[in-house]
């Protein structure tokens, strides 16, 4: 039985597991510590598709009307 893409259905934003250096670049940038981002669970369908792991951050590009593109953050946690 193959698996779903999930990333293929129109609803589901692009998403990827930032770098360590991204992840630095992006704490300086905001002044801020990767926990202090929204989180997302471990065990979210787009973070099992990714193969995110706790620690880990995630960057989701969704398609705005308005901008074009809108990006969000999210740090993964175990629970």
């Amino acid at each position: 039985m193959s698996k779903f893409d999930i990333f293929k259905h129109e609803l589901v934003p692009k998403a990827v597991v930032l770098s360590k250096e991204e992840v630095e670049e992006l704490r300086r940038l905001y002044g801020i510590r990767k926990e202090q981002l929204p989180w997302i669970r471990r065990s979210d369908p787009m973070c099992r598709a990714l193969g995110a792991k706790p620690g880990d951050v995630i960057k989701i590009i969704r398609k705005s009307p308005v901008a074009g593109e809108a990006i969000a953050y999210r740090y993964v946690v175990p629970w």
